[in-house]
């Protein structure tokens, strides 16, 4: 029973908890050299990669956001350009409209022109007409004439040259009287 009283008071004397101080001392020394290996190799190489991690990151951010902006300026050239286009457009269609109010003005011109001209080759050609119509009128009552006058004289009157100016004498002196009753 002495050596169960003695392991007893032993027992009581080392705390299991608190390791002895060779142990410690070891353990401490461990440590130091384990701290200062990953202080030394490990945690920079950590570091490292962390650093060119964040690098990639912000490497990308900003490449967005490069990109970004150059999307952002080529909308803007986009809008400028569609903004230039319509202008030309509008400008294309007032021209288009000048023209074509100038064309037709001129086309009217042109109808004037050419009505005038019908206008006035027709006006000629009745003049024409009436004058061929006169002359022929002239010959054909003066013939009618000629022959009813001879048949009343009863003689011949085809002397063409009395003929002739005795119907010219008597068509002058009915136009005479035409143009004194209007």
């Amino acid at each position: 029973m002495i050596d169960l009283v003695q392991l007893a008071n032993e027992g009581e004397a080392e705390n299991p908890l608190i390791p002895p101080i060779p142990e410690l001392v070891i353990g401490l020394i461990a440590f130091a050299i384990v701290f200062f290996f990953l202080a030394k190799k490990l945690l920079p190489n950590i570091n490292k990669v962390l650093d060119e991690r964040r690098a990639a990151i912000e490497g990308g951010m900003e490449k967005a956001e490069a990109a970004q902006a150059e999307a952002q300026q080529v909308l803007e050239d986009y809008r400028a350009q569609l903004a230039e286009a319509r202008h030309e457009a509008a400008r294309l269609r007032q021209e288009a409209q000048e023209q074509g109010a100038a064309l037709i003005v001129e086309m009217r011109a042109e109808g004037q022109r050419q009505r005038e001209e019908i206008i006035a080759a027709g006006h000629a050609q009745i003049e024409a007409d009436r004058k061929q119509a006169a002359a022929t009128l002239r010959q054909d009552v003066g013939k009618l004439a000629t022959d009813l006058a001879g048949k009343l004289v009863g003689e011949s009157l085809q002397d063409a040259a009395r003929q002739s100016r005795t119907i010219d004498r008597f068509l002058d002196e009915l136009e005479e009287k035409a143009e004194a009753a209007r």
